[in-house]
């Protein structure tokens, strides 16, 4: 038995861990707006979407790197995966956009 727990153990040691993000950002829509943006962004970073609105939401790149429908009053994540301006905006609202700048 001992020897099945070391075997166990020593897999899972030598498994690659799950990529957590390095920082999270709070991005807040309200009144059909998003709200502040991070100012310092980098690959493998997450924004969470908190939509306030009694619409529905979405956070769209204009590159297609990421596409997060937000439900009324509802929430959602993006891991940012590539460097780069990113310019996004509402798919349902298309005068709402945004753009941050994610470095390496």
């Amino acid at each position: 038995m001992t020897k099945l727990l070391v075997a166990a153990v020593a897999i899972a040691a030598a498994a690659p861990a799950a990529t957590a993000p390095h920082h999270f950002y709070v991005v807040v829509i309200d009144n059909l707006k998003f709200g502040a943006l991070p100012t310092d962004p980098r690959v493998g970073d997450m924004i969470v979407w908190r939509n306030r609105d009694m619409f529905r939401h979405s956070a769209t790149a204009r590159d297609g790197s990421f596409d997060t429908d937000l439900p009324a009053n509802g929430m959602g994540k993006t891991m940012l995966t590539k460097s780069g301006t990113i310019r996004f905006y509402c798919k349902y609202h298309p005068g709402m956009t945004g753009a941050f700048t994610v470095r390496k």
